[in-house]
């Protein structure tokens, strides 16, 4: 197949792969040499950790997905796209949010940003000690 006849990736699932590697990143080291790479592209990301008890998660996840944004500048102060970025990372915490019912929780969010897509992507152990699950969530918003 020549060159010419490869279609260019969807805006949208660069942004989605993006916000997934970020929540995927090892550590701080990781996350600024991803945040570089994606930076020379033209996408704007950030992550962030969390971690606690499932049934008060919720919240303080939805709180540090906006938070993280609006620190890096992926996100304006403005209504709109905290809205996107908030209802964004809800969506992706309810998508694994069964597997961890009564359980303790950790991973990383990552947000990723081109134009007008954002998506977000959670990344999380799920479980009681050593006895762990990964689960991913992801979810998509245009400002």
């Amino acid at each position: 197949m020549s060159e010419s006849n490869i279609k260019p990736e969807p805006i949208s699932k660069r942004v989605a792969a993006a916000a997934l590697y970020m929540a995927l990143s090892e550590n701080r080291d990781d996350e600024l040499l991803l945040k570089q790479k994606y930076q020379e592209q033209g996408l704007q990301v950030v992550a962030v950790n969390y971690g606690g008890q499932v049934s008060s998660a919720v919240p303080k996840v939805i709180e540090r997905a906006v938070v993280a944004a609006k620190r890096e500048g992926v996100i304006a102060d403005i209504h709109g796209e905290e809205g996107a970025v908030a209802g964004a990372a809800h969506e992706a915490f309810t998508q694994i949010l069964n597997k961890a019912l009564g359980l303790n929780i950790g991973g990383k969010i990552g947000i990723a940003r081109y134009h007008d897509h954002i998506t977000v992507a959670m990344v999380m152990e799920v479980g009681l000690l050593h006895l762990n699950e990964v689960a991913v969530g992801m979810a998509h918003r245009a400002v």
